[in-house]
């Protein structure tokens, strides 16, 4: 199980059907390429909580963050005025959310200080014990910030916009 939001654009169906007439048949490509823009926005703030968090893993989480990237969800739907963007990647969601180790599973891998270094395939590393590991919540702060800009990016969108169709 991955993680994922979805932007709904269909509340602006009314309004996009108004600007539509008004910018001959513009404004519906420019909606989609807001959302579609807004998706690439919270997986940069996804990426960057990743970084600062130093969620380690094997660069596949922080790879899936991107559109196309292995293990991404970029689904569109209805024309466009909806955005699912995200991640299947099976761990994200226990990486986020904090998860109890499986008692004497073995990891390969190698300690660098205090850190260790998971290398697939090595012929060394270690056995876990049964402790839960505390979440990074990296999704949970990118989707606060994300809520917290989107009015911002609304209103300067719409501002935009409104000069853009109506000359205002």
């Amino acid at each position: 199980m991955g993680q994922y939001v979805s932007f709904d654009g269909s509340q602006l169906k009314e309004l996009a059907d108004k600007m539509e007439a008004a910018g001959n048949g513009d404004f519906q490509n420019d909606l989609k390429l807001w959302i579609d823009g807004m998706g690439n926005e919270f997986l940069d703030m996804v990426t960057s909580e990743i970084i600062s968090r130093e969620v380690v893993d094997t660069r596949l989480l922080l790879a899936s963050m991107h559109k196309g990237g292995n293990g991404n969800v970029w689904k569109s739907s209805d024309e466009g005025l909806t955005l699912e963007v995200g991640t299947s990647v099976e761990y994200a969601q226990w990486v986020n959310d904090g998860h109890k180790q499986r008692p004497g599973r073995f990891i390969p891998g190698r300690w660098n200080g205090e850190r260790f270094e998971y290398i697939p395939g090595y012929d060394s590393g270690m056995v876990l014990k049964a402790k839960w590991v505390e979440g990074k919540h990296y999704w949970d702060a990118a989707l606060r910030t994300m809520e917290a800009l989107m009015p911002r990016y609304v209103e300067a969108k719409m501002n935009q916009w409104l000069s853009r169709y109506f000359g205002g």
